[in-house]
């Protein structure tokens, strides 16, 4: 797989770590933070990556978002 794509085998353990830890995250059965430390990724760098390939990062009920974006 790693000859088809271009990229060294670590990298592509690497990636192959953070997509599935992004799934798991995505499926609600790690947080932000597990999903981080399992890819090996800081919590801040995890959700940005997530959020930049489509992922939400946040799972705010209607009835939440006026408090939430009341300090923004």
């Amino acid at each position: 797989l790693f000859l088809n794509t271009g990229q060294s085998l670590a990298a592509l353990e690497k990636h192959s770590q953070f997509l599935l830890a992004l799934k798991y995250f995505e499926l609600g059965q790690l947080s932000s933070g597990q999903s981080a430390e399992m890819c090996g990724m800081s919590r801040t760098a995890f959700l940005t990556e997530a959020s930049r390939l489509g992922v939400p990062v946040a799972d705010l009920a209607p009835e939440e978002m006026p408090d939430e974006f009341r300090h923004a």
